[in-house]
């Protein structure tokens, strides 16, 4: 099995992603050295996945911050706002990214100089990967103990090391430990359209790590569900409302109504940094409107009459009452979701 995939790195004055937009034909790794290209990337979905935005948004604050070249220190801050703002507005659904900046802004207060608030954004950054890495592997590890020996296991989207830029994933780096325990897993990837993160990522990685995986379109898994061929689905997430409302890929909401009626577990896995109490229910959270082109072209071939009008929501939200269990670092959350969460909430912030 392989684990040393690294889509995500730090390289002291600058951060190296593996762009995912080349994925499956050509690993091609950008090494991005002002903070203008990191949002171009992930605008552009070259970093994607709600957990590796956030850290690679940290370590683009970082580099902007570099790059400032006023001396007065008032001046200084808010030329760094203003790039918060601007990473901020990059992608709005997940949550990874706000919960970075603010601490971010958080670990520069009360700081006398420009290089001491260099080094404290910095610093900072470097925190926000290793708590991600730490609190992934525990997910996944936790994650296992829903998944029995000879399961097969359908997900949606990415949500792997790609998804999360650290050694294990979300919904992939469950069943990932899941095969490093010795159980034998089999999975089934929808394709996730309209822009393949299914068929281009989730495959690749799979094959990477000698995991058996079945490429369905997303308009197939009714279909196996109805056969019993699956016997749970575990998706990522890129924002989770107080009361365990889930935004995901789009087609996660469609996802948990199939299973539910064919009596299939949904499960959500995420880490803590994805979940946003300020918002009550997952009808607060906002969705990402993508360029409609996504829809009317596939890999740069239109695939749609000339001037086809195209809707292209990025994300859906799925209710709570769709969800069996939700995996985080800090347990699995069966039931009460939002007094759950919030205690785990509280757990965190201590």
């Amino acid at each position: 099995m392989e684990t040393c995939l690294r889509p995500l790195e730090w390289l002291g004055d600058r951060v190296r992603i593996l762009d995912q937009t080349q994925l499956p034909h050509r690993e091609l790794y950008l090494e991005l050295t002002d903070y203008h290209a990191v949002i171009r990337a992930i605008k552009e979905l070259k970093v994607r996945g709600a957990p590796a935005i956030g850290i690679t948004a940290a370590y683009g604050i970082v580099i902007g911050s570099f790059n400032i070249r006023v001396r007065d220190e008032r001046q200084y801050l808010s030329e760094l706002d203003a790039i918060m703002r601007e990473f901020l507005a990059s992608r709005p659904t997940a949550v990874n990214l706000s919960y970075a900046v603010n601490r971010l802004k958080k670990a520069i207060r009360g700081k006398n100089s420009i290089s001491d608030i260099r080094r404290a954004l910095l610093i900072e950054a470097m925190n926000i990967y290793h708590n991600e890495e730490d609190a992934m592997a525990r997910l996944s590890r936790l994650g296992t103990e829903l998944l029995q020996d000879g399961f097969t296991v359908l997900t949606h989207c990415n949500t792997g090391q790609l998804a999360t830029g650290v050694s294990y994933g979300t919904a992939l780096g469950v069943i990932k430990a899941a095969v490093e325990q010795g159980k034998r897993i089999q999975v089934y990837a929808d394709e996730t359209r309209p822009l393949l993160q299914g068929a281009r990522l989730t495959v690749w990685e799979l094959q990477k790590l000698e995991i058996p995986v079945t490429l369905i379109t997303d308009n197939m898994a009714g279909y196996f569900l109805n056969q019993h061929k699956i016997d749970c689905v575990i998706t990522g997430a890129d924002r989770i409302a107080a009361n365990g409302d889930t935004a995901n890929k789009i087609g996660t909401y469609s996802l948990s109504i199939l299973a539910m009626v064919n009596h299939v577990p949904f499960y959500i896995a995420a880490p803590t940094s994805s979940f946003d109490t300020s918002i009550r229910t997952g009808r607060q959270i906002p969705i990402e409107e993508r360029d409609p082109s996504e829809i009317t072209s596939l890999q740069g071939m239109r695939i749609a009459p000339a001037h086809t009008h195209a809707a292209n929501p990025a994300f859906d939200v799925t209710p709570h009452r769709n969800i069996a269990a939700i995996i985080t670092e800090k347990g699995i959350i069966h039931e009460d979701y939002k007094g759950s969460i919030t205690s785990i909430l509280q757990e965190v912030s201590q």
